[in-house]
Order: structure tokens, then sequence, then C-alpha cells
């Protein structure tokens, strides 16, 4: 289905081709460039590269992804793990009015995959490059033509990845994706991807006693142990279908397998970090682990109308069956340390203790409605009933189980007040996982219950030209706040809203300058006996109050070829523990890059150097509740691109 928003004949509400189209392909990948290809300063991703507010870990204070807002092609995926980006090279996120495009969006925003569809074309792309901690890596992309109704996409990833801290993480990668039209209106994207990590070694958090951030923390040091390295095996396959069956029905399904299989699995810890460095190293080990999901949607579409006015009408069915085996974990005491030692204790012997299982079976039966008038606007409605169980327990007990089966709604309204000028509102809720308990927890790995949850937005849309759009608004979402207590037991300790301000400005504000800028201001709010009873403070942790981006790509006069490319990021201090008496002072990141497009031996070729944090900021990356890392410091890429 087209998106509502280009449907609307102002031309403030068109949008570029990539909401429909995918901003990738199979085949060549020269074109690649985020800052041209985005829509919006939301957030998207377009090969190896991301820009814009939001990610698929965060958007409006909290994540897509627990919420269960992914969606491959619009159609709904539960991810174990997000598929290889030899099948999706493309990610946009969707808040304001790009959700509208969804005929059931939820709160918190959707992470919207767009796949590597091949065409009808034979072609190829070779990647290789480096950076400046010591990463190496080769990709490769083919799309090959198999008749006048198939094509079949290949690709392959090969990357030994070097971080600030000399910790390595292999990852070998394949794919295939196919594209079948056994009709002239039948489509069917069917993809295949694997991931295999040999090795990964365990990135150390730090721990502070009590209050207070960690001491500068070392670079270019890896503390071990080396025996703490985690391996995975990851795959996700299904299948995209699209039909039009009738000149009024329309079908698109979509069936989805994501897992993951983790046969060791560490976290590293330095606990009790004092001023001088001092700390007392854990290692926590994990024995085989399992997380798997398959998950899908099928939405059948009637269409009334034409002409002035459309009506679709939508009947759609979810579903969800996800499995996990986890638990079992035995701690390590490495003992008293420094934070700039390196640890090389020989690997004990491992004594794991029995592991727990969790299913989830969810299914959604849910009516919608999109109504579109030229020159007036659009309206969106839908109710969603959903049926979620769970069951949990150790293999050889009965298993805890849980269920709520809730209704839930969702309405929107676009009104064109003139040909540039657009405004939209409306309110959703939704059902979403609320996560397991981290691994600095004392219930470590405990399952917790489904949530309800609901947000309100409106604001505006305008064409400053035919290729400069701002989109501005308010937002409200709100939901139970989980986080440790006094006792370091991760449970719900109030509700937490997030009320806020964002605003995207992106196009082309020249011919030979494009920009992509955007800003969110957000009031996050604990409320509820913890805040009161003094076990929390008022702002929930992670909360950041201000968050600025800003991108551009300029193409120099008479330099044909070459363009020049620049960031900056900004973020506010960033609530560090349950109290609120620690926070992450506040940082500004500054990127400089440049491409250069030639012919090497008449096939299209792209030099990529780029420069992340330029000036080389100092500071801390939260990772948990009182729980850092380091701020990777500058970093120089070098990628070579050759199409054929």
């Amino acid at each position: 289905m087209r998106p509502v928003l280009s449907l609307l004949l102002g031309c403030c509400w068109a949008v570029p081709a990539l909401a429909q189209e995918p901003l990738t392909s199979a085949g060549g990948r020269a074109g690649e460039n985020p800052v041209r290809q985005a829509g919006d300063a939301f957030g998207t991703v377009v090969g190896r590269e991301e820009i814009g507010l939001y990610s698929a870990d965060e958007v409006r204070g909290f994540s897509p992804v627990v919420a269960g807002n992914v969606r491959i092609a619009g159609l709904y995926f539960d991810p174990v793990i997000f598929p290889s980006d030899r099948i999706s090279g493309s990610t946009v996120i969707r808040v304001g009015p790009t959700a509208l495009d969804s005929p059931f969006p939820s709160p918190t925003g959707i992470v919207d995959l767009g796949l590597r569809v091949p065409g009808d074309e034979a072609a190829g792309s070779l990647l290789i490059g480096a950076d400046s901690f010591g990463t190496r890596i080769a990709e490769t992309d083919l799309a090959v033509p198999l008749g006048e109704r198939f094509s079949l996409g290949i690709g392959g990833r090969m990357t030994l990845e070097r971080f600030v801290n000399k910790a390595r993480d292999n990852k070998f990668e394949g794919a295939l994706i196919g594209r079948w039209r056994p009709a002239d209106d039948v489509e069917l994207v069917p993809f295949f991807s694997l991931a295999y990590t040999p090795r990964d070694d365990s990135w150390p958090g730090f721990a502070p006693p009590g209050e207070g951030l960690p001491p500068r923390l070392p670079r270019r040091l890896f503390l071990g142990p080396r025996w703490a390295i985690t391996r995975d095996l990851e795959l996700n396959t299904g299948a995209v279908l699209d039909a039009r069956l009738t000149e009024d029905w329309s079908l698109k399904a979509g069936l989805f397998r994501s897992s993951v299989v983790l046969p060791t699995d560490f976290t590293n810890l330095f606990q009790d970090v004092q001023a001088d460095g001092r700390a007392r190293q854990l290692v926590i080990a994990d024995p085989r682990l399992f997380f798997g999901s398959t998950s899908g949607e099928v939405r059948l579409t009637r269409r009334f109308g034409g002409g002035e006015g459309t009506h679709d009408v939508h009947l759609a069915v979810r579903g969800r069956q996800a499995f996990r085996r986890f638990d079992g974990s035995v701690e390590v005491d490495l003992g008293p340390t420094s934070i700039r030692t390196p640890n090389r204790t020989p690997k004990p012997v491992l004594a794991f203790e029995p592991q727990q299982f969790d299913r989830v079976t969810q299914w959604t039966v849910a009516l919608g409605y999109d109504g579109r008038w030229a020159g007036v606007g659009a309206l969106s409605a839908g109710l969603q009933r959903t049926d979620y169980l769970k069951r949990i327990g150790p293999a050889d007990q009965p298993p805890v189980v849980t269920s709520t089966t809730p209704l839930l709604w969702n309405v929107n309204l676009a009104l064109d007040v003139t040909d540039r000028l657009a405004v939209y509102g409306g309110g959703v809720t939704g059902l979403e996982e609320s996560g397991i308990a981290p691994g600095n927890a004392i219930n470590r790995n405990e399952a917790l219950p489904a949530i309800l949850t609901r947000q309100f937005d409106a604001g505006i849309r305008y064409a400053l030209t035919g290729e400069l759009r701002l989109t501005a608004g308010l937002f409200q979402v709100s939901k139970p706040y989980f986080n440790l207590d006094d006792r370091s037991r991760f449970r719900e300790l109030g509700r937490v809203t997030n009320r806020g301000v964002e605003a995207s400005l992106a196009g082309a504000m020249t011919p030979r300058l494009t920009v992509v800028a955007g800003g969110v201001f957000l009031d996050p709010r604990v409320s509820g006996d913890a805040v009161r009873l003094g076990i929390s403070g008022p702002r929930p942790v992670g909360a950041v109050s201000r968050r600025v981006e800003l991108s551009a790509d300029w193409r120099p006069v008479g330099l044909d070829g070459l363009s020049i490319d620049g960031g900056v990021s900004h973020r506010s201090r960033e609530t560090a523990t349950v109290s609120n008496l620690t926070s992450i002072p506040s940082y500004t990141l500054a990127n400089l890059g440049a491409r250069y497009r030639f012919a090497l031996k008449d096939q299209d070729a792209v030099l990529r150097v780029q420069v992340l944090n330029l000036f080389d900021q100092q500071g801390y990356e939260l990772r948990d509740a009182g729980l850092y890392d380091i701020l990777p410091g500058r970093l120089l890429q070098l990628f070579l691109t050759v199409d054929f």
C-alpha cells in the first residue's frame, strides 16, 4: 500500500521515493548517501552509514524494538537479531506523519526495514575498507536475473573488527534474496541470511561504588580475560508476498524466522571502581543460550471510491511464537585488580546451573481504516484485539503462566491547511514486552510481564520549497517504568512519561547543498510509589533532555564527482543512576568526510573517507544504571566501493 502522506495532493505531504522503494538494491551501491536519501531527520540508515535523531535502539526516549515495532516491508516482524545488512540495506525510523504509513501504528515509533530486492538487470558491487583502530572489512553484493520473472541476489561479508580498547569481533555473513513475479500483479520476495561470529571479546563495563562516575578509562588496552569470548550463530529467513487480487482487493503477507544460538556468552564487569583505578573484576559466564521467534502478518485490503476520495479497509492477522533458553549462569570472581592492568587469569572450570525456558505466544486480529481526500487530508483508525500468553520456568518444573487480552486502538488525522502546510494529530495504544532483568541485577535474566503503553502526538509539516521539508510536533509517551531498586532488583518502580518537542528539516537547500537537521527536547518524568518513597529519582535512567543533529552534503563547483559531508551531534547530560544523583556530562561530537566518484576501468566507483569524533571528545557511554563504558575516540575510516 502506498504511504498515506504521498497520496495527499498538497506538496507539503510529498515524501521521497524511499518511503516506497528500497534505498539500496542487491546490485549497485556506489550511489549510497544517507544525507541525500533521507526523507527527514528522525533516523535513516543506508548501507553502512546512519544519520538522524533516533535509531532502532531509541525513539522518543524508548526502544521501538522492545516495543515490538519492527517491520519488514511494512509487515510485522519480531527480531531476535536484526537481519544481515546484506538483506536489509536500509532502515527508516517512522514517527509523527510518516508513522501514518502503517495501518496499525504503535507507540514509540516504527523501525521499517527495507530489503535489497534484486532488479531485472545483472549488477554487482564490491566494498573493501579499513579504519584506524585496525578493522578490516570486505563486502560483495550480486543481482542475477534468472529469466523474465525471477532474479536472485547474493551477498557476503567478512568483518575483522577492532575497537578503541583493542577488543576483537570477527564475523562472517552470507545472504540470498530472490524476486519472483509469477504474474504481473504478484510479487514474492524470499530471503535467507546467516551470520557466524567465531570471536567476540567480552567488552568490559565499569561500575563505581554508589554514586559518581568512574575515573578516566584507559584506551587502546584490552583488560581481558582473553578466554571470555562470546560466539554466536545468527539466522534470519522469511518471505514477503505482495499481490493485487483485483482492481479493488490487495493482499500483503510476510512470514519470518529469527534466531540466535550462543555456544558461549560472557559478561565482563569491573565493580567498585575507585578513583585510583582499583576495582574487583567479575566475569559472568552463561551456558549454551538460544533465542528464536517465528512471526508474521497477513493483511487483506479493500479499496473503495476514487477520484477526490479513497477509502481503504484493512483486515489483518499478526502473530509470533518466541522461545528462549537462558539463565544457568555462573559468576567467576577474578579478585582485586586495576582498570589499567590486563587480566591474564587462566580459564577456570565452569560449573553451570540449570537453565530456564520462556515461551511467548501472541496473536492479534486487527481492523483498520484509511480515508484520503484530495486537498483536504486523511483519516486513519484501527482496533486490535491481542491474545498474549507467556510460560516461564525451569525445564523440570511446571511453568508460571501469565496472560492478557487487551483491546488496542489508534486514530490519526491529517488536514491540508494550504498547498504547503498540513497539520496532523492522533493517539495510539500498544502492548509490549518489558524485557528481562539486566546482567548487573540480582534477578539477572528474570522475565518481566507485558505492559500497556499509550502515545499522543500532533504537529505540522511544511514544504519550504519543492525539495526542502520542515516537520515539527509535540508528543507524549507513557508506560510502566522498570529499573533497579535499592536492593539491586530490577522491577517496576512506577510510570514514566516522556513529553517532548521534535523537529526535522531535510532536503536540498541549493542544487549542491543538502541538509538533514533535527532536534528533540524531552521532559521525561517518573511517577509512583518509588519516587514518593525515595527509591527512584523523578527522571528515568538514560534520560537525555536535549539532542540536536545536523548533517550536510556539499558538491563543490568545478570538482565533478567530489562531495564533502559533515555532521554535528549534541547530547545534553544523561541521567545515569536510579537516584538521579549521577549524570554523564553533555558532549558534542563532530564528523567530517568526503566522497569521490570516479570511473575504475569503466566501472562506477566511490572512494569514501570519514573521520568520526573529529576533535577526539573524551567521555562515557551508559550501558545500564550505574554501569559505564568508554566513549570511542577519533576514528578514521576509508572505504572503496566499485559497481560492476
